[in-house]
């Protein structure tokens, strides 16, 4: 049986969160709709009643999933996002101003989070350049193409979900779970890491390691998880149609 005894693991998401949470905090979260979503995290902030936050992240969940569950109890009031679908909330508290939206795209949202971890304050690109994307940025011209100012995101916290870990925080994503959790994952001032396993150090292949231990300060154990589906399409029986056992 694994013994661990490292000031990393805490015992659930809520502990794991004490001391880092407060309003008006800007959070970069992982996940993909549903997929890699840290949804022990989002519970445990949701149940904490902080208000005022600002998430960064590509979608802001379904209705009452992800994200969508903090849209529900008021406590978001601004989202940095890419996809924004699926989700009547959102919609409505959109819609009502109720809800401070900064639409961006989604390679840019990865760089920017990507930039605030490097340490990079701004770049340049060409996505956005002519749209409403553009409007209040700076645009500087090189070599005859214009480009736009991008900030780096550097967030006070990031919430990330992983596969599995070893003891001292190096991280494995599994599949398209490592979507935005990578860099989410860098640029929080504090990481907190949701996993489904840890291993004994040293037993993880260095060359499969997709997070460094070092950007990692608290991780919990949050399996068993349930799969959901974000959106699911049936094809209708035909007539007479026999179903195989």
């Amino acid at each position: 049986m694994l013994e661990i005894d490292v000031k990393k693991l805490f015992p659930n998401a809520a502990a794991a969160l004490d001391g880092v949470l407060s309003n008006d905090m800007l959070i970069a979260s992982g996940g993909f709709g549903l997929c890699g979503i840290p949804e022990r995290f989002l519970d445990a902030i949701r149940d904490s009643g902080v208000t005022g936050l600002t998430f960064a992240s590509n979608n802001a969940g379904i209705d009452n999933e992800g994200i969508g569950k903090l849209l529900r109890t008021k406590q978001v009031k601004k989202m940095i996002s890419s996809y924004v679908g699926e989700n009547k909330e959102f919609e409505r508290q959109f819609l009502s101003g109720e809800l401070e939206v900064e639409f961006c795209p989604q390679g840019t949202l990865a760089e920017r989070m990507r930039a605030g971890g490097a340490g990079i304050p701004g770049f340049y690109t060409k996505t956005g350049v002519g749209t409403q994307v553009a409007d209040g940025k700076e645009v500087k011209n090189f070599d005859g193409e214009d480009y736009i100012l991008e900030r780096g995101i550097f967030a006070d916290l990031a919430i990330v979900k992983a596969w599995k870990a070893d003891e001292t925080g190096n991280l494995i994503f599994r599949k398209t779970a490592r979507n935005f959790n990578l860099p989410a994952a860098t640029c929080g001032k504090v990481c907190v890491v949701e996993v489904e396993e840890i291993v004994p150090a040293g037993s993880l292949d260095p060359d499969s390691i997709h997070l460094p231990g070092v950007y990692v300060q608290r991780m919990v154990i949050g399996a068993p998880y349930d799969k959901k589906i974000e959106f699911r399409t049936v094809r209708e029986r035909d007539a007479g149609e026999e179903v195989s056992a």
